[in-house]
């Protein structure tokens, strides 16, 4: 099976010119989930925005179906390579809003957007039964606007989901209620690259496990 994503001796420097990683080489196929782990610092938030093109490597070569990231249009790209960051983007308005923001841009012209029953399902599906659409996005709590924000990101229809510190916000509970929802998809053909300091517990199968660790990735057994 072609792989989605491809590393293929990817650096990145510092606006200062130091250099913080260098020679990357990974191949993320359908179906897989990556857990990357390393110490702080390391570049692991860095690594997943130069996997969407919300930067660019000092040297090497990133690429999507076969072809470098740069012969992708970016906004196209990023539905297609959905990052979910440390903190959660919530613009202002209700939740539903916020799920349906994607269906407003120019890459998704054309797209039907979901109806209120998909969105109260999606929202379940990460124990938000208790958040109405109707909600102010801005008075959820930091857990519940990550789990809002990570439903936004499934509702687009990725192929690749790049998760920074999912679970970093939430309690046991709802992390495992999150991970599983990463699972199902990984069942489903989506690849994941999952950055965590601790390993995904929800999974029912083990990650493939990488170290970004001193300017070096390496694959753990």
């Amino acid at each position: 099976m072609e792989p989605l994503l491809s590393l293929q001796e990817v650096a990145w420097r510092t606006p200062g010119g130091v250099e913080v990683f260098s020679g990357v080489s990974l191949e993320v196929r359908p179906g897989q989930v990556v857990w990357l782990s390393g110490p702080s610092g390391g570049g692991k938030s860095t690594l997943l925005r130069l996997m969407n093109r919300l930067l660019d490597p000092a040297a090497g070569e990133i690429l999507f179906r076969g072809r470098p990231l740069s012969e992708w249009p970016p906004t196209g790209l990023r539905r297609r390579v959905a990052l979910l960051s440390q903190v959660p983007v919530m613009l202002a308005g209700t939740v539903r809003d916020n799920l349906l923001l994607p269906f407003r841009l120019r890459a998704a012209r054309g797209a039907q957007p979901p109806g209120d029953p998909r969105l109260r399902a999606a929202l379940a599906e990460l124990g938000l039964e208790g958040v109405g659409l109707e909600d102010r996005a801005a008075a959820l709590s930091v857990g519940q606007q990550q789990r809002v924000a990570f439903a936004r990101l499934l509702l687009m229809g990725p192929e690749v989901l790049l998760l920074d510190e999912p679970v970093a916000a939430l309690d046991p509970h709802s992390g495992r209620r999150l991970e599983e929802r990463v699972a199902r998809a990984a069942a489903q053909g989506l690849a994941v690259v999952m950055v965590s300091h601790q390993p995904p517990r929800g999974l029912e199968a083990p990650p493939r496990h990488l170290v970004l660790e001193g300017g070096r990735l390496e694959e753990q057994p």
